[in-house]
């Protein structure tokens, strides 16, 4: 085994495991900081932060990497997915399935640090970020799910920072299910016709020609919630105007996508890192 061919290996593996695209990460880091920030009344343990930053790296990857690997039989017929590891054959499906298990157990290592309660919730997320992949193919909803999966940090940060889950958590795990339900929604509209030629379900597609109408609702109603944890939080007034900035981000995503032109809608679906800073920049300030 040459040392070239193990670089090989590593650099196929960083590229499936999508390391390379550090917005994934962003994105989904941002409201696992709200809730540890929130929830730690802006002092988290360190221990408990750094494993959870560490946790958001380690189960994106996962994500990735069991994605391409269900979707090994779509991507080859989606011009944007194409020359993906798994899609381009540089990675066979049974090295991305060992991959998945090592980050998953290094995550779930990480998780053993914490205390019982979050160790208990660990096996729901890994469930939830394990089948993800697999909904496209039975409900229109896949980007509902992935809210559901990859925001369950929320409850969990909670759970490890306080020992509990209270009322609060829940609804800021509800704004976090929105939010990826929104962004992920303008995601899905830069492959709509890749997949409706395949058979792929989304919320673009349900949604359809409303897309925008209800991605704004919903929107609306993620800004309303987030103010409602600001109140429940007794959060000073940073926060709020936080939550100013990103109401005018949501509306220059709703200019990005108004003609439904996939540069622009994947411009937009960027643009939502840029929300979860403000979000949490607002909070910092706020505790401050």
């Amino acid at each position: 085994m040459t040392k070239h061919y193990l670089l090989d290996r590593l650099q196929q593996y960083w590229l499936l495991a999508r390391f390379d695209k550090p917005i994934g990460i962003l994105i989904l880091l941002w409201p696992t900081l709200w809730a540890l920030w929130i929830a730690a009344n802006g002092r988290p343990n360190a221990l408990v932060l750094s494993v959870f930053c560490l946790g958001v790296v380690l189960m994106r990857a996962a994500g990735c990497v069991i994605n391409d690997y269900a979707d090994k039989d779509f991507d080859p017929h989606v011009q944007r997915t194409q020359q993906r590891p798994i899609a381009a054959g540089r990675v066979k499906p049974k090295e991305a399935l060992i991959l998945f298990a090592v980050l998953c157990l290094t995550a779930f290592g990480l998780v053993l640090l914490m205390n019982l309660y979050t160790i208990a919730l660990s096996f729901v997320a890994a469930f939830l970020a394990a089948s993800y992949p697999f909904m496209k193919r039975f409900t229109h909803l896949p980007q509902a799910y992935l809210g559901i999966a990859f925001g369950f940090s929320v409850p969990m940060a909670f759970a490890a920072q306080t020992g509990g889950i209270p009322l609060l958590a829940w609804i800021l795990y509800l704004a976090v299910i929105l939010w990826a339900l929104v962004y992920d929604t303008m995601y899905a509209m830069v492959d709509i016709d890749d997949d409706l030629k395949i058979g792929v379900k989304s919320t673009a597609i349900l949604f359809g020609k409303r897309v925008r109408e209800i991605t704004a609702l919903l929107q609306v109603i993620i800004l309303v919630l987030l103010l409602v944890v600001g109140r429940m939080s007794q959060l000073a007034w940073p926060y709020y105007a936080g939550l100013i900035v990103a109401a005018g981000l949501a509306v220059y995503q709703q200019v990005l996508i108004y003609h439904f032109d996939k540069p622009s809608c994947f411009k937009a679906f960027l643009n939502n890192n840029w929300f979860g800073l403000v979000v949490f920049v607002g909070l910092l300030m706020a505790y401050w």
